[in-house]
């Protein structure tokens, strides 16, 4: 009875020290555990970098529209100073113009892009290729700060869910800091968990502490919104 009692004992603390890094019930592999951090900082960054790429592609479309002809001509003036993290749509969507026709070369990128910002963006330039909208410019800096925006929104949600993060692993940690120290140096407390009613009791806290890591890290994650605008289906904004 008392090997399962350590079994359990250090599957409360490894599931732990999962959980906290992992952020999800499941069993996972400890390589995937470790890197998991730094993977999703990475994709937090990744994802400012793009919404800040949309505000300044957007910018600069602004920007070139007034000394431009047409909405085509500055799409395609905007080709050689494209951030780096849309080049590659922005490359697509000038050489669509070339046999297609504007709208869907906008739908394109936007799927190109995938992101909501982007989508607004799009729906906008749809908007005005279809039905001349006035003050094209005005709209699209209004765009660019709002993106610009949710740039400082994504920074101060990754530095809330870092703290929580945080506060998870210390309390894992402290945890089963307190588990290995009794069962290295206070083993007569522990005697009660050996029974039948004690490994149940055992299995009952794991149970719950399991949940609560899993719950504080469920409520730090922030979901990027749906996308709106997907390939021909549905409508442009007006």
């Amino acid at each position: 009875m008392e090997l399962i009692l350590w079994i359990i004992i250090g599957l409360v603390i490894a599931g732990g020290a999962l959980m906290a890094v992992r952020g999800s019930g499941g069993v996972v592999a400890v390589g995937d555990a470790l890197h998991d951090h730094s993977v999703r900082k990475r994709q937090a960054d990744d994802q400012r970098a793009l919404v800040e790429a949309v505000a300044t592609w957007t910018e600069n479309l602004r920007d070139t529209i007034s000394a431009s002809s047409g909405l085509e001509q500055a799409i395609i003036a905007t080709e050689l100073h494209a951030p780096r993290a849309i080049s590659a749509p922005v490359r697509r969507l000038v050489a669509s113009l070339r046999y297609g026709s504007l709208e869907d070369g906008l739908r394109r990128f936007a799927d190109d892009v995938a992101h909501p910002t982007c989508d607004f963006v799009v729906a906008a330039l749809i908007t005005t290729a279809q039905h001349q909208t006035r003050d094209l410019g005005q709209l699209l800096g209004h765009l660019s700060d709002c993106a610009r925006a949710e740039c400082h929104l994504y920074l101060r949600i990754w530095v809330s869910r870092a703290r929580s993060r945080s506060a998870v692993r210390i309390i894992t940690g402290t945890v089963g800091t307190f588990i290995a120290g009794l069962v290295v140096f206070n083993r007569p407390y522990l005697a009660p968990f050996a029974s039948a009613e004690g490994i149940v009791v055992a299995f009952c806290i794991s149970l719950s502490f399991g949940f609560a890591i899993w719950w504080l890290q469920r409520i730090a994650q922030i979901r990027t919104p749906a996308r709106f605008l997907t390939g021909r289906t549905v409508g442009v904004i007006s």
